[in-house]
This record gives C-alpha cells, sequence and structure tokens, in this order.
C-alpha cells in the first residue's frame, strides 16, 4: 500500500510522517475498533500537548479509544503509567485518550506474550522494519 502525503522525519512532528500511514491502514479495515494500540505517545506532557495517539484520536472523530506504549521515557513524561511485564526490570511508558490511564495500564498488563514487549507490538515493528519472521 503506497500512502500519500507522508513528510519526513522532523524532530517533534513525528506525528506528520506517521499519521497518514495509521489512518490509510485503519480506513481499510473492515469492522469497527474498540481500541488502537500505539508504538509511541498519546500525550507528550504533563500539559497535554499532543503526541501521534492524541491526533490519531482526533482524526479518528474520537470514537476509537488509543493507548500509547513507548519503550523510552519522553522528557521524562511524568504523567505516563509506567508498566512493568513479562520479568522486566525496565518500564513501558503507557497513555491514554478515551479510556483512562488506570484502564489502559491493565490492558498493556493483559496484552499477549511474556516479554516486556507485548507480541503484537514487538510484530508490527518487525514488519515495519520490512522484516516478515
Amino acid at each position: 500500500m503506497e500512502v500519500d502525503g507522508v513528510a519526513a522525519y522532523e524532530p517533534g512532528r513525528f506525528f506528520e510522517r506517521e499519521l497518514p500511514c495509521l489512518l490509510a491502514v485503519l480506513r481499510a479495515r473492515p469492522t469497527l475498533l474498540r481500541c488502537v494500540v500505539i508504538d509511541g505517545y498519546v500525550w507528550l506532557d504533563a500539559q497535554g500537548t499532543k503526541g501521534l495517539g492524541a491526533r490519531l484520536f482526533d482524526a479518528l472523530g474520537g470514537t476509537v479509544p488509543v493507548v500509547g506504549v513507548a519503550k523510552t521515557a519522553y522528557q521524562g513524561s511524568p504523567m505516563a503509567a509506567q508498566v512493568l511485564r513479562g520479568v522486566s526490570v525496565k518500564p513501558l511508558f503507557v497513555t491514554a485518550v478515551g479510556m483512562t490511564r488506570d484502564e489502559a495500564e491493565a490492558q498493556v498488563r493483559r496484552l499477549h506474550g511474556t516479554a516486556r514487549i507485548p507480541t503484537a507490538l514487538a510484530a508490527v515493528d518487525r514488519l515495519a522494519r520490512g522484516m516478515t519472521s
């Protein structure tokens, strides 16, 4: 699938590169979504600066909750829930819109897989990098 309108990477404007691709994939789905989990942030700071997840939520009309799961802290990300999965001592940073932070944290804990990174997010990452296994 080719997607038009994808901007080059620019620090602080990650969403310009990623959002058109996410929307193209999500709009190609024939079924309604109950929630979207992204590799990234919904909110970038405690002041509510919108990250990719908040912009996706807006683009979907505010009807589908979005949960952001990040592997690294963004400028300390004090508002993100720190979730430990498996036996990892390194947390994932979870933010959300359309559901509470506590609900999102619980959902991330329940995602499939025993490793730090949930199975589905690891698979998407591999596919995005051009790997098939």
